[in-house]
């Protein structure tokens, strides 16, 4: 059979045309139609609010319709397996958070695999902070040990759950302090400052922002905050290693991730977008109010860092013996 060059050039064209790729470019510059951007979480929270600012900024600035839909469930996992099994055509994204990093130490072997999606750039990151019932004996970090070192059972934390930022960040604590301690989970944290009102526990480790109220009534303390330098969000909480704990370094964090393969093109251009939108001024100052410090940069920084997180939080539940529920 004779092929000619233009029955063979045809033939490509065809194929291309009926392709996710091609048609990411072929309506013209991405993007052409509606994003879909995948929160873990349910509306309301850090991650939705966080989302939907940049969503809005990112609609402005592509003409172009971004939207939020939350898949809340099982520690994150649900929205990313959706994504993770999403086309890789620039039009799904995923805005992942700390537990992704976490999930598979945690719960073993999962319904997706880490190399289905590829790091685009991360936003925010919410710093924890150390709070405790503001009539509490201890007055700070060193204090509170003591404290802890005296009970029977040790110190007890309030966390959102099992393998929670929160949780780790405490099991962290503990294990650096050589103190025993229990973490006792609520759904959320208005029931966890409920129950450090009533005294029923010791501590939270937790973003401030809903916290504030509260601090400002006289009713909590921060004794400090698990970052490596002091935050903005509320600069004279010291930092646990200025008081001795250099290893308790630990925040919350959302970021883009794409399915992989979306073509590099689109995640050059939607890192681009992200960095832009958290650049402006009134953005950063929106996200500063949820608690949550802007963190521009790009793909591979991105990929570092949970890359980082994951060795060093995996550590910490395979020490502790903690498994996801």
């Amino acid at each position: 059979m004779n092929v000619t060059r233009r029955t063979l050039l045809g033939s490509i064209a065809v194929c291309l045309s009926a392709s996710p790729v091609f048609e990411a470019f072929a309506q013209g510059d991405w993007p052409s139609r509606l994003v879909r951007l995948v929160s873990p979480y349910g509306a309301g929270g850090a991650n939705d609010i966080s989302l939907r600012i940049l969503a809005e900024q990112f609609g402005r600035s592509l003409n172009q319709q971004f939207i939020v839909e939350n898949k809340p469930g099982a520690g994150t996992r649900i929205a990313n397996e959706l994504v993770a099994r999403a086309a890789a055509d620039g039009y799904t994204f995923l805005y992942a958070a700390a537990p992704y990093a976490t999930a598979e130490a945690l719960f073993g072997k999962l319904k997706y695999e880490r190399k289905d999606l590829q790091p685009v750039a991360m936003t925010v990151m919410a710093p924890l902070f150390l709070i405790v019932n503001a009539k509490a004996s201890f007055k700070n970090l060193q204090e509170m040990i003591a404290h802890g070192k005296s009970q029977p059972d040790g110190l007890t934390f309030a966390s959102p759950g099992a393998g929670s930022q929160p949780h780790l960040a405490a099991e962290l604590l503990l294990r650096d302090a050589g103190d025993k301690g229990l973490n006792v989970q609520y759904r959320g944290d208005a029931m966890a400052y409920t129950e450090l009102l009533a005294g029923r526990v010791d501590a939270t480790l937790t973003a401030i922002s809903t916290a504030l109220p509260h601090i400002r009534n006289g009713d909590f303390r921060v004794l400090g905050v698990a970052s490596a330098e002091r935050s903005a969000i509320y600069p004279q909480a010291p930092t646990l290693h200025e008081q001795g704990f250099p290893n308790v370094v630990a925040s919350g964090w959302f970021g883009f991730m794409a399915p992989a393969g979306t073509p590099q093109p689109i995640v050059e251009r939607m890192q681009q977008e992200i960095n832009r939108a958290l650049a402006d001024p009134e953005v950063k100052q929106k996200l500063l109010a949820q608690g949550l410090e802007t963190r521009a940069g790009s793909a591979a920084e991105f990929g570092k860092f949970i890359d980082d997180e994951t060795r060093k939080w995996s550590e910490v539940i395979r020490v502790a013996g903690l498994k996801g529920e």
